[in-house]
């Protein structure tokens, strides 16, 4: 009954939304969903902090501790964990904004080791915030355990190689494989302006570049050497770009020039 009412929670908004969380909790004291409610209604950052942790509370009390375990590695295909991972999800979200990164961390680490499914996209916050903290050992696990074809990845494994071998062949090589994924990127992190988050993107697209450099702008300013080296790489591209450009409209206006033949 408690989780029924959270599920129209959801569907809510406003002093309803809040009116239903606080009737689960009445019916149910560890229905975890509920604070997740009241956490997502929260007007401060401690009270957020505070409903999530009782949310955390919560659902650990009502899961009881087999099925903590019996359900590791595939949490979230579990229904009755899903109010748990959500609620660790929302702690970790705001450890990070309490600029607490190494606690955020921890709990993003734990959850992808719950779930290594990863439903949630843990991942794709995690990264930047081991970036950031120097922790590239377990960026480089990151980012061989989940293996794909997306520029924050890519910028990524460019700016590890540069902080493993500086500005070595290997580094331009993986800096080569990003700036062909997504050529927007570099301008916006050699940039200072306010990233408005776009509300969907594509591969590639001036929309995923803003994900990406909102993302890594902290670790890669953090980098010494590392926005001169991208700026230096990415004004090459451009003039070799530039003259291939101009060799083809010559080439173009040498064929409009030749006679017919018979």
């Amino acid at each position: 009954r408690a989780q029924e009412l959270c599920y129209q929670a959801f569907d809510t908004h406003g002093r309803r939304r809040v009116q239903l969380a606080r009737e689960a909790i009445h019916v149910c004291p560890d229905c975890a969903d509920a604070y997740v409610i009241l956490a997502e209604q929260a007007g401060t950052l401690e009270a957020e902090m505070e409903h999530y942790t009782q949310a955390m509370a919560a659902a650990e009390r009502a899961l009881g501790p087999e099925a903590m375990e019996e359900h590791v590695g595939h949490f979230w295909g579990v229904s009755s964990t899903r109010p748990y991972m959500r609620a660790r999800f929302g702690v970790a979200q705001c450890l990070e904004q309490a600029e607490r990164l190494d606690e955020a961390v921890d709990h993003y680490e734990e959850l992808l080791r719950l779930n290594p499914g990863d439903n949630q996209g843990v991942r794709h916050v995690l990264l930047p915030k081991l970036l950031q903290l120097g922790r590239d050992v377990e960026a480089a696990r990151l980012l061989k355990q989940y293996d794909e074809a997306s520029a924050h990845w890519d910028y990524s494994r460019a700016l590890l190689a540069f902080r493993l071998s500086g500005k070595s062949a290997a580094a331009r090589r993986e800096l080569r494989t990003a700036l062909r994924a997504n050529s927007h990127v570099p301008e916006l992190l050699l940039g200072d302006a306010p990233l408005p988050m776009p509300p969907h993107y594509s591969p590639g697209s001036p929309e995923e570049a803003i994900v990406c450099a909102e993302e890594l702008r902290g670790a890669f300013a953090e980098t010494e050497g590392a926005l001169s080296w991208l700026a230096a790489e990415h004004r090459r591209r451009q003039k070799k770009a530039a003259a291939r450009d101009k060799e083809l409209r010559r080439k173009q206006r040498g064929q409009k020039r030749k006679p017919k033949g018979r």
